[in-house]
């Protein structure tokens, strides 16, 4: 949801593996592009991921939803 109402990639790194006694963490660590689609998920096997960014996908995806052009100022207390 992120990616898309901003229109912006979103990355989400995450640990896999057991990190402290009794504590184990599951991975998939995720590339977002902008219209929310994912382009990588790291898995739950420990590793390096690696991306290839199309820039011209972040004017596309906000030319297609907008929603960075409905902010407006906030009057606080």
């Amino acid at each position: 949801a992120r990616a898309i109402e901003n229109g912006a990639f979103v990355l989400a790194p995450a640990q896999t593996g057991q990190n402290a006694p009794g504590r184990a963490t599951h991975g998939h660590s995720l590339a977002i592009a902008p219209w929310g689609e994912v382009l990588a998920d790291g898995g739950d096997e420990p590793g390096l991921t690696l991306v290839d960014f199309d820039l011209a996908s972040v004017d596309h995806a906000r030319a297609r939803l907008p929603s960075l052009t409905h902010d407006r100022d906030f009057q606080g207390p």
